[in-house]
């Protein structure tokens, strides 16, 4: 299960979030993300407005609903929006092929369109936590909807304390984004990456997000956790993060 598994759950108990109307944005980009040699196929599209207009605004988290124009099946489903809240030309989206949507939308070329509702859902809304240290965990491409809240945090970096990256990946293949996070250091914000299985020439870290969040031990007093991924590590992870002192209020979903 994914983060795409994780919002269709959500909508399906009735919750609620913000109603937008559809409308059309053009394929720009879409490129792969994954290793040449790994089984699963991740893209990452950029989105534009057919006149170039700005995108619409989001919260770091948010997602949109997006389907095929005049096409009821694959039916549409939900992806976090992956790019800077900052950048206003286009929306960045991670697509992992192995639904029908998923595969359909992997293999369009630039120039099609797409059918597009929000952005929608909570986010990760930051601003009551200016002055704390912040810990983001993701797995797989629950990677994608922390990518814009980093990029928010590096924005306004001084408004927070130490920022810490935990993201975890099936194989040393599976990576994503790996490039960009090797990057952060120089905003001051501390990255750890690990792998369910390893391989002969993986010299990182083997084993769960929560694993190398608890060897830390950061303290709970002053701190918000986000959390983005399959349902069952967001769980463990919450149960890790109470452990340690977090209370509910302090560990942040996006939807």
């Amino acid at each position: 299960m994914d983060v795409l598994i994780c919002i269709k759950q959500f909508f399906n108990s009735g919750a609620i979030v913000q109603q937008s109307s559809t409308y059309r944005m053009r394929l720009k980009k879409n490129v792969r993300i994954t290793d040449p040699a790994c089984v699963d196929i991740v893209m990452k599209m950029t989105l534009e407005m057919p006149d170039r207009e700005p995108v619409k605004p989001f919260v770091p988290g948010q997602f949109i609903r997006m389907g095929i124009p005049d096409v009821k099946n694959p039916a549409p489903a939900y992806f976090a929006v992956a790019s800077s809240p900052h950048e206003s030309r286009h929306y960045e989206i991670v697509i992992k092929q192995g639904t029908s949507i998923g595969d359909h939308l992997a293999l369009l070329a630039p120039g099609a369109e797409v059918e597009v509702e929000g952005p929608m859902g909570k986010g990760f809304n930051l601003a009551p936590f200016k002055g704390c240290d912040v810990i983001l965990m993701g797995v797989g491409t629950g990677i994608s909807p922390l990518r814009s809240v980093w990029d928010s945090i590096i924005h306004h970096r001084s408004d927070f304390g130490k920022v810490t990256i935990y993201a975890g990946f099936l194989t040393p293949l599976h990576n994503l984004l790996t490039d960009e996070m090797d990057a952060l250091s120089r905003h001051n914000i501390e990255v750890n990456i690990s792998v369910a299985t390893g391989s002969d020439d993986w010299n990182g870290a083997i084993g769960y997000v929560q694993d190398m969040l608890l060897a830390d031990h950061p303290s709970g007093e002053n701190s918000v956790a986000c959390l983005a991924g399959m349902s069952a590590m967001v769980d463990a992870c919450s149960e890790t993060l109470q452990n340690l002192g977090f209370n509910d209020s302090r560990i942040l979903l996006n939807f």
